[in-house]
Order: C-alpha cells, then sequence, then structure tokens
C-alpha cells in the first residue's frame, strides 16, 4: 500500500517538496467529518467516470477500472475497514489514494476535468439534497401523528390563549391543527429547496470550465440533477443550497419547539391537559412522584443547536470573493450537526404524538373557566340588542366583573343580574354562554367549530395519500 505521505504529496503535485507539518495538518484536514460524504463522493466519481469514457476521453477498460475500483472502495467504508487518513486531507483524496492502491495507474485518469472545488460542491449538494428528502419524510409522519389528535378530538373543547390567558373555547382537535398548517409549510420549504438546490456543478473544474468536452448534462442526469449549473464561478463559490436548508431547518425547529413547550406546560400537574407515555418521559433521581417531560424539554432546546448552525454558515460566507476559498472547508459541520439534531427531533415529536393522551375531562373544565365566552357574549349584544361592538364589549366586561366579584362564571348569573346592566339581554343569552355552543358557532373557514376541523383534516388525509 502507498505510504500515506507520500501519497499526499503525489496529489498536490512537483509543486511541493515537502508534506504539511502537524499543526498545519491539523488544521486543513477536514476527513475527520467530511467522510460522511463518502457516498456523494463515490457515486458522483462513478458518474464523472463514466462520462469521460462516453466522450472518449478516457478508455472503456480504465472507466471499468475506476468504477469497479469505487465500489470496493465503498464497501470498504461501510464495512467500517477503510484506513481514512488526516495526511490525506479530505473525503475525495482518501478516497482516489485507495482506488490508486486498489487499480494503479488508471485511478490517475478519474480527475480530469474536474477539480476537488467542484466536486465537493456536488457531493455536498447531493447530501443536503438527502437531508432535504428525509427531513420531508420526519414532517409527513409528524403530520400524520398530529391528524390522528386531530380526529381524536375534533370535537374536545379546550381553552384557546392568548398571552397564556385563557381567551376563547376551541378544540384539541383544532390547535393540532394549527400545527399541521405550521409542519405542512415546513414540508413546502424544504422541497421548494430541493428543487432549487437540484442543479449539479459537476463539470466547473477549479472555476472556469474545462477544455475537456465534458457532457455535463449526462452527469447531471446520472446524479438526478434537472440540469447543470450555467455558471461554473457560481458553482463552486456559493453555498446558498446549503443555508436555505438550514433557514428553512430553523425554521422547522421554532415549530417544534413551540410545540414542545406547549407539552411540558400541558402535562404539568397545574394543567393536566396531556400525560406523555413511560417512553418519552424520565424520573427523578430523588423525587418518586416525579414524570418529567425530558424528551420535549430537550425537542425545545434543538432550535439553540440549529439556529446557531444558521447562523455560523451565514457568518463564514458573508465575506467570501468569488470563487472558492479554504473558509468554504468550514460549510460542513454546521450542516451535519443541524440535520442530524433535526431529523432527530422530527422523530422524537412524531413519536411523543402518537404516543400522547389528552384528557378531555380537563381541558373542558379549563375551558369553561375564566370566561372564555365573554366574546360569544359581546357578540350576542350585537347581533340580538343592537349594540355596536364598542358598546357591547363595555357592557360584557361589567358583566365579567359581577362574575369575579360573585365568584361565577358567566352563565352563573340570573338574567336579572344581566339586564341590571343592560336591559335588552333576554333568556336567549345563556345559548351562546356553554363552551360547546361556543366552538360549534365558529364555522367560519378554518374556525374551531368541529365539522370546520374534520373538513381540514380530510383535506390534510388527500393531500397526504
Amino acid at each position: 500500500m502507498t505510504d500515506r505521505k507520500d501519497a499526499a504529496n503525489s496529489m498536490w503535485g512537483g509543486r511541493f517538496a515537502s508534506g504539511p507539518d502537524a499543526i498545519m495538518e491539523a488544521i486543513n484536514a477536514s476527513i475527520g467529518f467530511d467522510r460522511r460524504l463518502y457516498a456523494q463522493d463515490i457515486r458522483g466519481s462513478r458518474a464523472h467516470a463514466a462520462m469521460l469514457a462516453a466522450q472518449g476521453i478516457i478508455s472503456d477498460n480504465d472507466a471499468t477500472a475506476i468504477g469497479e475500483g469505487l465500489l470496493t472502495v465503498l464497501s470498504e467504508i461501510e464495512a467500517g475497514n477503510f484506513p481514512f487518513s488526516t495526511a490525506l486531507e479530505d473525503i475525495h483524496m482518501n478516497v482516489e489514494a485507495r482506488l490508486k492502491d486498489l487499480i494503479g495507474e488508471p485511478a490517475g485518469r478519474l480527475h480530469t476535468g474536474r477539480s476537488r472545488n467542484d466536486q465537493v460542491a456536488t457531493d455536498f449538494r447531493l447530501w443536503v439534497r438527502d437531508q432535504c428528502d428525509a427531513a420531508t419524510e420526519g414532517l409527513h409522519a409528524l403530520i400524520r401523528a398530529a391528524l390522528s389528535q386531530a380526529e381524536a378530538g375534533a370535537d374536545w373543547v379546550m381553552p384557546g390563549f392568548t398571552h397564556l390567558q385563557t381567551a376563547q373555547p376551541v378544540t384539541w382537535g383544532h390547535h393540532m391543527m394549527a400545527y399541521v398548517e405550521m409542519f405542512g409549510r415546513d414540508v413546502s420549504r424544504f422541497e421548494d429547496a430541493r428543487r432549487r438546490m437540484n442543479e449539479s456543478p459537476l463539470g466547473a473544474a477549479a472555476l472556469a470550465g474545462t477544455g475537456y468536452p465534458l457532457d455535463r448534462e449526462a452527469t447531471a442526469k446520472a446524479l438526478g440533477f434537472d440540469r447543470p449549473m450555467a455558471n461554473s464561478l457560481d458553482a463552486v463559490s456559493d453555498r446558498d443550497f446549503a443555508l436555505e436548508f438550514l433557514s428553512a431547518s430553523s425554521i422547522c425547529a421554532v415549530h417544534l419547539s413551540r410545540l414542545a413547550e406547549e407539552l411540558v406546560i400541558w402535562s404539568s400537574a397545574q394543567f393536566r391537559f396531556v400525560s406523555m407515555s413511560d417512553k418519552w418521559s424520565t424520573g427523578s433521581s430523588i423525587m418518586p412522584q416525579k414524570r418529567n417531560p425530558d424528551a420535549a424539554e430537550l425537542i425545545r432546546a434543538k432550535i439553540g443547536r440549529i439556529l446557531g448552525a444558521t447562523v455560523a454558515l451565514f457568518t463564514v460566507m458573508k465575506g467570501l470573493p468569488l470563487a472558492y476559498s479554504k473558509d468554504m472547508q468550514e460549510d460542513k459541520e454546521q450542516v451535519f450537526d443541524a440535520a442530524d439534531h433535526l431529523l432527530l427531533a422530527l422523530a422524537a415529536m412524531g413519536g411523543m404524538l402518537s404516543d400522547l393522551t389528552a384528557n378531555r375531562a380537563n381541558m373542558e373544565a379549563a375551558a369553561s373557566s375564566g370566561f372564555s365566552t365573554a366574546t360569544d357574549l359581546a357578540d350576542w349584544l350585537v347581533r340580538e340588542a343592537g349594540l355596536p361592538f364598542r358598546d357591547a364589549h363595555h357592557v360584557t366586561g361589567s358583566l365579567v366583573a359581577m362574575a369575579e366579584a360573585k365568584g361565577c362564571d358567566l352563565d352563573d348569573l340570573s338574567l336579572t343580574e344581566m339586564q341590571s346592566v343592560h336591559a335588552g339581554i333576554n333568556q336567549s343569552v345563556y345559548s351562546v354562554l356553554g363552551v360547546h355552543n361556543s366552538v360549534a358557532s365558529r364555522q367560519s373557514y378554518g374556525g374551531t367549530a368541529p365539522d370546520q376541523v374534520r373538513a381540514q383534516i380530510a383535506r390534510w388525509k388527500e393531500k397526504l395519500a
């Protein structure tokens, strides 16, 4: 086997008489993390070699040897038997050096018509594209779990909140469907980013293209890209595809964090709206009664890592002149970390929602307190008593104050008491003061009425199917 130091020197060529010292090797090497691109790197190299042969740039025999040798390298890496070397800096040079060990001279023809610049841009684009697909799959599973919760509780009444104060009654199904809509937009962001990134940098070479008669359409098609990138400088210079992935991931992580926060609140002894299964809870080392929502809390924190990665890559890219600069070696670790934690959070949240038990009785009891039907009363005064809404708002506020002073709910006030505030109130007012009547009346499109919720569930089921 070729000595790795010698191999590194030969990769650099005759310009350099000696290899880098230990510190330079440590700061320059990326193999510690970019080895994750091995499958994409080998896939791109096989497509490139096949195209070179089809164009008559290398022989069919060399292309066959390269293709078979790369499959051997792939199997070695997947089996854990590959000798990664920091002296060879990155995944590209590690693979090529091992290919030379296996097949000899033909390995040296693989790099014809390309550079590590377009090679890494291709590898990274393929990897991020795969993560968009994985995120979309994870979101679909999460949406299905939320739909199941919504369908089960389409008419279960719970308090809706503003400022975390009781506002108006809604349904459990309506609340779950709010997250379905959020996660649905996350899906569209990943799908949109995937469409935009689906162009091939391969063949752009270092920055200016190449004089070899490459068929960039052929390699783009072989790698599942829609087309080759139209400008060689742009192809090797930008990482906006990674920034888009991170931006979509950050927004998705915010949605996950908000739902996680609600699960933490709802599972507390003060709310008892939901119960998490033992799979997603932990105990306390000192307090035996505790069931801690650790999985939800960890999901809530993931936005910190993911948003941090987004800011980090924006900062790396913000001042770089065209074309390639070594700064761009710092693009991958952030994206790898963000993708790992996003996919883990999606899987965990999907699992939690699937196992979650919503406590219908406790939610309904909470919805019935806190004067949650005050807006319904104001609306009744507008419709039935002919008051302007601002006057109706004032009358309702006076009735809330009366009920607060008596320590009762609005529907516990007598008709005489209500008429002492406004004479136009009659017995029919009680029809709007129950929480079930309140949610049933919210029939506007997108409202919380159970039949509206079920219509949205049906729409999403059809969309997913």
